[in-house]
């Protein structure tokens, strides 16, 4: 059985919806309190056993690879200062994995951003973590998927259950429910009207995905006009193989909505060890 050693983190957007903030700099480096949201993912993958992970970039993203990097004059700064636990931490951040680092060209979708690693995946299964979706768990969310690939070895794709009235809002998948959180899945409908389905489980941005998608993507690059997307893959899968569907335990947040960022930062606030109780105190106050 192939273990799942590799992840992708396509990270190429623009963060439109975020604008001014990412004008300049990556979405995925605002900060959750004192860590940038693409660091909570990457410590997602490697508290699941993660070894090597490929980050898929556009113009503008060189701050994500400078935070992975070694930085010897910041390091050198805070040993002269005394301050070692703020070295400690940063040196902690590039030795968490092997990182490296692919562009993807044009911004075509994102099945094209996953195609542009696939000569770093080879043929092999591997994780895929989306940058707008925190989730806070016992367990990371994505070793619940590897859990659930490891007893299936097909494609598993991350859900969460919405308001039924709010699927216009996500992608949103159908099929039968096969074991408590587990659905074997036979039809995906993008942002559909409610009217359309009677399903409730929206997709998340994190997956477990396995050769035969990158073939399949690969298969329809030049046949697609536009841009390439995940979903359209998994869809002209369906028949030919099992694809799952795992309900994520855990709180999940939208960090690519302003809402959504937003309570992520209150929520990771009142439990950060440093500020916990200041800001728990803080909400409860202006609650009151």
């Amino acid at each position: 059985m192939a273990k799942i050693r590799k992840a992708i983190l396509p990270v190429g957007g623009f963060g439109t919806r975020f604008l001014p903030a990412t004008k300049a700099q990556p979405k995925e480096m605002l900060p959750i309190v004192d860590k940038p949201i693409v660091q909570h993912l990457v410590e997602e993958a490697v508290n699941a056993g993660i070894e090597q992970i490929v980050f898929v970039t556009g113009k503008g993203k060189r701050a994500i690879e400078d935070h992975f990097d070694a930085n010897f004059e910041l390091e050198y700064a805070l040993k002269a200062k005394g301050k070692e636990e703020a070295l400690e931490q940063v040196k902690a951040i590039s030795n968490m994995a092997e990182f490296f680092f692919v562009r993807q060209q044009y911004a075509r979708g994102n099945g094209d951003a996953i195609l542009t690693a696939r000569s770093f995946i080879g043929d092999e299964p591997c994780a895929v973590l989306f940058g707008d979706d925190l989730v806070d768990s016992e367990i990371p969310a994505i070793q619940q998927l590897i859990d659930v690939y490891e007893k299936y070895q097909d494609v598993v794709i991350a859900l969460t259950k919405v308001p039924h009235d709010d699927v216009s809002k996500y992608g949103v998948v159908e099929g039968m429910k096969i074991e408590d959180r587990i659905t074997e899945l036979s039809k995906f409908i993008e942002k559909p009207a409610p009217s359309e389905t009677t399903s409730d489980l929206a997709v998340i941005g994190k997956y477990i995905i396995t050769p035969e998608v990158f073939d399949q993507l690969a298969y329809m690059s030049d046949k697609v006009e536009g841009e390439l997307g995940l979903d359209n893959a998994f869809n002209q899968l369906l028949g030919k193989q099992p694809l799952y569907g795992y309900e994520i335990e855990g709180r999940r947040y939208d960090c690519g909505d302003k809402f959504g960022y937003i309570q992520a930062t209150i929520d990771y606030g009142m439990k950060h060890p440093v500020i916990g109780k200041e800001v728990s105190e803080y909400v409860k106050r202006i609650c009151e």
